[in-house]
């Protein structure tokens, strides 16, 4: 109880971006209403996509888990998104991260790997 339930990802064009993370993850995206589209990941927890008029800048980050990070992040570039941090290591052997803006203008999105 009171855990990390669902989460919600800022954009500016809601198509584009349910595109991007459905191509980037696999995430299956189901619409709910005008300006909102619900998804769920695999084996994970489910959120939602939801119309803003500008992007809010930096806000709450989530971490999406991946087996490889400079994978990932050469196929965030081919779908139209930017690399903020490229593939960092933590420290303390807490494995490595990395940042990315959709191309929805979400910028509270990070990778992380064990390797």
């Amino acid at each position: 109880m009171n855990g990390l339930c669902y989460w919600e990802i800022p954009s500016t064009n809601v198509a584009k971006s349910s595109e991007f993370y459905a191509e980037l993850f696999g995430w299956k995206m189901a619409p709910s209403s005008d300006g909102y589209m619900m998804f769920q990941a695999k084996g994970g927890l489910g959120g939602g996509i939801q119309k803003v008029e500008r992007s809010p800048g930096q806000g709450v980050m989530v971490y999406i888990e991946v087996k490889d990070i400079p994978a990932a992040l050469k196929k965030v570039v081919k779908l139209g998104g930017k690399v903020l941090k490229p593939k960092t290591e933590i420290g303390n052997d807490w494995g490595f991260w990395a940042a990315f803006k959709d191309p929805g203008g979400c910028t509270g999105v990070g990778l992380w790997s064990r390797r």
